[in-house]
């Protein structure tokens, strides 16, 4: 199996259990760095996060050692039991991914969902083609809704892998979740997640939450940052989907971070053509617009700088069932080291302005990265 992915179930198990103190060398496998790196390619660091990303793919931390011994007396004997799983687990050929029978789940259906959110549709079409590009069948079930209605599912094993967003996903499971910077977010997410879930490994690409004004708004009262929105004179209307009003982001976290106060009103469709519309009309001031939203392209738009680091860093992670075959988490990881930024906006265009469908914008991703 993939010795990393032995690593990240031992991590979990360590941080399940009070570990915190253990290093990375002891709580992960040490050794066959250059076989488990060519299995499981990873995303590259987001900016400034370099040196973490070096540290996690270093030969001393990457990967398993079936001969880990503890560096710390107090962690001794946590050391000694995640090295006998070691040794029962990741230094023999069995995949405990397979099921009691022996067989792969390869032949089994996997469910793939998304979010009502045409970007996320996507992401999930081209998780679903890649696989089933592999062999695997899979069953699609998009544009189930929001968190609080697809993550019951996800829970309960009826969906699989889901396109989800690290720093969105941590603050929907530990509210008061401080870590903001891509690497320590990530990390976070992995220790909080239940252990009937984990996530693979997150790819470049980011798209996550942003307070957004017309340029003429931002011209008008002299606005650069979200705290700016604090000297405008009048009513303020925030606008997004209506569990915005409950985030820790939304209307409370606005006031309490930056002393910034508004009115909400819901407007249903995750930064779509209807939130578009309401701030070009005015009847909201500022909106929850995605990151990789193509309109943020046009110049017509203004991202409010977030100096106090109100909104997390999300980067897209496949969210996935711990049952995976550890073959088809192999092929998403290879999906996520290729996806970017850039990437999603572009997608974004030919869904939104051309009208296209989500299976073909897909299609044509997977075949221009040489996934295909």
């Amino acid at each position: 199996m993939t010795l990393s992915f032995i690593a990240r179930i031992l991590q979990r198990v360590a941080a399940k259990n009070g570990l915190r103190g253990l290093r990375p060398e002891e709580s992960r496998f040490a050794g066959a760095a250059q076989a488990a790196s060519a299995e499981r390619p990873q995303a590259a660091p987001a900016p400034g996060d370099q040196a973490a990303h070096a540290r996690r793919t270093s030969a001393g931390s990457r990967v398993a050692s079936c001969t880990a011994s503890a560096r710390a007396p107090r962690f001794a004997k946590a050391v000694a039991m995640l090295g006998a799983v070691a040794l029962a687990v990741g230094c023999s050929n069995a995949d405990p991914l397979r099921r009691s029978d022996g067989k792969d789940r390869a032949g089994e259906t996997i469910v793939v969902g998304s979010q009502d959110y045409y970007s996320n549709e996507i992401i999930a079409e081209i998780y679903a083609q890649a696989l089933e590009a592999k062999g695997y069948k899979i069953e699609r079930q998009m544009k189930i809704g929001q968190r609080e209605v697809y993550m019951p599912e996800v829970r309960s094993g009826s969906i699989d892998v889901f396109p989800e967003y690290t720093g969105n996903l941590l603050q929907y499971i530990d509210s008061k979740a401080s870590v903001t910077a891509p690497e320590p977010v990530y990390r976070a997410l992995e220790k909080k997640l239940p252990r009937e879930l984990t996530v693979l490994n997150q790819a470049p690409a980011a798209d996550q939450d942003s307070y957004v004004v017309t340029a003429k708004f931002a011209s008008e009262n002299g606005i650069r940052t979200i705290g700016d929105l604090a000297k405008v004179k009048g009513r303020l209307v925030l606008g997004g989907n209506s569990e915005l009003e409950s985030r820790p982001y939304g209307p409370k976290g606005l006031k309490s971070a930056y002393g910034v106060d508004v009115s909400f009103t819901p407007i249903e469709d995750s930064g779509g053509p209807l939130t578009i519309k309401s701030l070009r009309e005015g009847r909201a001031q500022v909106v929850d617009l995605y990151s990789g939203n193509p309109e943020l392209s046009t110049g017509e738009f203004v991202v409010l700088q977030d100096p106090k680091n109100l909104f997390l860093s999300s980067h897209v992670v496949p969210l996935v069932s711990s049952k995976l075959p550890v073959r088809a988490a192999r092929i998403l990881d290879r999906v996520s080291a290729k996806l970017t930024s850039e990437d999603l906006r572009a997608m974004g265009a030919r869904s939104v302005k051309s009208g296209q469908p989500a299976s073909k914008i897909a299609k044509d991703w997977l075949k221009g990265k040489g996934l295909g």
